[in-house]
């Protein structure tokens, strides 16, 4: 095909891409400047905050609006991490990013998608994505997946004059087509520079944070109203220092640092794995892969390095080793587009004189078989023995088996008078030689399936291989339960059935493409986070409908396409940082949501136990702010980023629920009571109430932090206390207890706050034991 297809000449190119006629793929969603700005400025915290700023200087005290700062600091550390991580996404995209190859002056050339012109005549073979439309100019053995388009997994095979649509990608077979259909009007240039996109995906710790702050947007606002009504009410309080107290506790309800930590965390675990040569296209990706419990593997790799060579032939019967080699050789050049297997036999056999091909029909994922037809020299297949055997190949059989046994990939060529007929074998085939091929283990390969083990997650051997030569991989690999293994010929279509034989069996060899894809569905009907490791076209269909795809980056185009996460460098032991990068986010944010969640909590209930009794509210909005920065800010900034691998259980609202509401509720009622009892107090101004209720809710919250951050090791406790010795420089400076008005209480409320924040810390600590998901189950 390649002499008689010569392509556009220079000057054609040229002419086409002075005119316009480029294949010019419209940028991927990927925010500009301007839109990265206003998503994080114009946020409905931003706005409330900004609101209650616009207020407290309405009331006319400007040292309370000390929290309008979360404003700046939200803007300003969002617009920053995620400008360095588009630079970096974009950056790696480049080398993740589909080419084409296309003829021009007569010679196969490799160009980005975007250069690609009209009339370019572009080169197919097996696990190219077909990048533009066009018609099919000449074909050999051609077939087309198009599910990505129409859903339907069924290859499509492909003839001269045939259309093709981006999209699709080629399983088999090779060809050339002419490109008709470019630019925005091809299906490609959504999926090809799929590679770039950055987007918030959808995942269960942001629709939790979602929840919950739809929940506050309900609550806040009649609260704030019921205590603003309340406070001026009372004679005795200006319409200033109700709308003050209104906004001091408005302050507290809103969770101003939960949305800002919750996407540092998921873009510093993007930016973490980038470093890694990993490109992750969504920023759940990293939250997906630590919810996975089951990671299927494809053999050839993933736990092998994907390099084949041939270790020897047999041959078999009265086939003379000259013969074999001859056979071999012309096999290997009739192929116009080799896969590694092929190659590895073209590398030895260089092709005979006087093989003319007169039928071809390259290898296939589902039929496990490639033929051609030479003339009066008969027709020869290459595949697998176990197809391609006669029942009467008994000795034959036996040496195929014991070859595989020992962990090599064994094809079989066997020879027949006639040829095929509509994809079925001939009868009356002889067998010729045995082909026998090894497959390099990955040398970590045993680590990384130590360290999966340890983390409690199964694994799942599925390869297109002799499922004896699969198993004895996977031993090799440190695969556990690799000696029982199961032909995939055998298994079941039911998927309740297949999935019964799935939490069973770990090894599984002969696996079609669609077997594939019916087994990560299996596994999803039993409640499994499934992710699915590939690199070649037959791991594509499981790779989409896996809940995280994981292609690397030297695999086809196609298995890049449809991946989420893409290990650009090739490197198995990308995996485990990625699990780690991804429990560090979705541990962290629930601590995080934990702290913000409390201090919301006990919030509300402040302001509801205000608004009935009507007294003055027990804080000023620059005292929460305190609170607030020391007991939650700050600390849970650090906490945000800290190391984390602890295991991942599903339930994250649910969990935080239970924590912070009865939290909360303790820290706002034990608060409160103190704040009244110390009030009444002989000779005690309200400004040393407010300190007492200060300092009472500040000890509670730090308790509440401490546990938060269980397994304590020495630098969480250090953070807990930095965070009081911050607040006792505050009450150390003359300057810090002018600013935050706050006046040291007689001893007698001493011994209150003492007694109340003990008795709130114990409270809370019970709270966590009694009300947590493990207390239910055990009760």
């Amino acid at each position: 095909m390649t002499t008689t297809i010569t392509g556009l000449t220079a000057a054609e190119v040229a002419e086409r891409v002075a005119d316009g006629r480029v294949n010019n793929v419209p940028d991927a969603p990927v925010r500009s400047l301007g839109q990265i700005i206003r998503a994080n400025v114009l946020t409905p915290v931003n706005g409330i905050i900004s609101t209650l700023f616009v207020l407290i200087l309405i009331a006319g005290y400007p040292a309370d609006a000390l929290f309008a700062g979360v404003v700046v600091s939200n803007s300003v550390i969002g617009i920053v991490q995620e400008l360095q991580a588009r630079r970096t996404l974009n950056e790696l995209a480049v080398l993740s990013a589909p080419k084409a190859r296309v003829r021009r002056d007569g010679e196969t050339i490799e160009v980005g998608i975007s250069e690609v012109v009209a009339d370019d005549i572009l080169e197919l073979s097996p696990g190219d994505q077909v990048v533009v439309d066009g018609d099919v100019l000449a074909a050999s053995g051609l077939e087309l997946d198009e599910s990505l388009l129409t859903g339907e997994s069924d290859p499509v095979e492909k003839h001269e004059d045939d259309q093709v649509l981006s999209g699709s990608f080629v399983s088999a077979g090779s060809g050339y087509y002419r490109a008709t259909h470019i630019g925005a009007d091809s299906y490609a240039a959504k999926l090809s520079e799929e590679a770039r996109r950055f987007e918030m995906a959808g995942s269960e710790l942001r629709r939790g944070v979602n929840i919950i702050l739809r929940w506050l947007t309900f609550i806040i606002p009649p609260a704030s109203v019921l205590l603003l009504l309340r406070q001026l009410s009372d004679d005795a309080i200006v319409w200033q220092d109700a709308l003050q107290a209104t906004v001091a506790a408005a302050v507290a309800m809103v969770p101003d640092g939960l949305v800002l930590l919750t996407s540092l965390s998921f873009i510093t675990g993007v930016i973490a794995l980038a470093r890694r040569k990993a490109l992750a296209k969504e920023l759940a990706s990293v939250e997906l892969l630590a919810r996975v419990d089951t990671l299927c593997l494809d053999k050839t790799g993933t736990i092998t390095t994907g390099e084949i060579s041939l270790s020897s032939i047999e041959a078999v019967g009265d086939t003379s080793d000259a013969h074999a080699a001859e056979v071999l050789g012309a096999l290997g050049a009739s192929d116009p587009s080799p896969n590694a297997t092929l190659q590895a036999i073209v590398a030895h056999y260089a092709a005979p004189e006087g093989w003319e091909v007169t039928r071809n029909l390259p290898f296939s994922s589902a039929r496990k078989w490639a033929a051609t037809e030479f003339g009066d020299r008969g027709t020869f297949y290459l595949g697998a023995p176990d197809i391609l055997f006669d029942e009467g190949d008994v000795e034959e059989k036996a040496r195929a088996a014991d070859a595989a046994a020992a962990g090599l990939r064994v094809l079989l060529v066997t020879r027949a008078d006639e040829g095929w007929n509509d994809h079925e074998l001939s009868p009356g085939r002889t067998p010729v030689c045995l082909v026998l091929l090894e497959d390099t283990v990955r040398p970590d390969a045993p680590e990384i399936f130590a360290f999966f083990k340890e983390q409690g997650v199964q694994l799942k051997v599925i390869s297109g291989d002799n499922p004896a030569t699969v198993a004895e991989v996977a031993r090799r690999a440190g695969v556990d339960g690799a000696d029982a293994w199961v032909d995939a010929r055998e298994i079941p279509d039911d998927q309740d059935e297949l999935a019964d034989q799935l939490e069973t069996t770990t090894v599984f060899g002969r696996v079609t493409p669609h077997q594939k894809r019916a087994m990560v569905h299996a596994l999803q009907s039993r409640g499994h986070t499934v992710a699915m490791t590939g690199d070649g076209v037959n791991d594509v269909l499981a790779l989409k409908d896996a809940d995280m795809g994981i292609a690397m980056g030297a695999g086809s185009s196609s298995t890049r396409a449809v991946a989420q996460l893409v290990l650009l460098d090739n490197r198995f032991a990308t995996l485990p940082r990625v699990l780690s990068e991804g429990r560090r986010v979705i541990n962290n944010i629930e601590r995080v949501a934990n702290l913000f969640i409390t201090k919301a909590a006990y919030a509300v209930l402040l302001t509801a136990l205000v608004g009935i009794a009507g007294s003055p509210f027990p804080f000023l909005p620059r005292q929460l702010t305190l609170i607030g920065s020391f007991s939650i800010g700050l600390p849970g900034f650090f906490l945000a980023l800290a190391p984390n691998e602890s295991l991942v259980r599903p339930g994250f609202l649910e969990r935080v629920l239970r924590f912070s509401l009865p939290a909360g509720a303790i820290a706002g009622a034990i608060t409160y009571g103190l704040y009244e009892w110390v009030r009444r107090l002989d000779d005690i101004s309200l400004t040393e109430a407010r300190t007492a209720a200060t300092m009472t809710l500040l000890a509670i919250g730090l308790t509440i932090l401490v546990l938060i951050s269980r397994p304590l090791k020495p630098w969480k406790v250090g953070l807990a206390a930095a965070m009081a010795a911050s607040y006792a420089l505050v009450m150390a400076i003359p300057f810090g207890r002018t600013y935050f008005e706050l006046d040291l209480p007689t001893a007698t409320a001493w011994y209150g706050v003492a007694a109340a924040s003990v008795i709130g810390s114990i409270g809370v600590w019970t709270a966590s034991r009694l009300f947590s998901p493990e207390a239910t189950n055990r009760a």
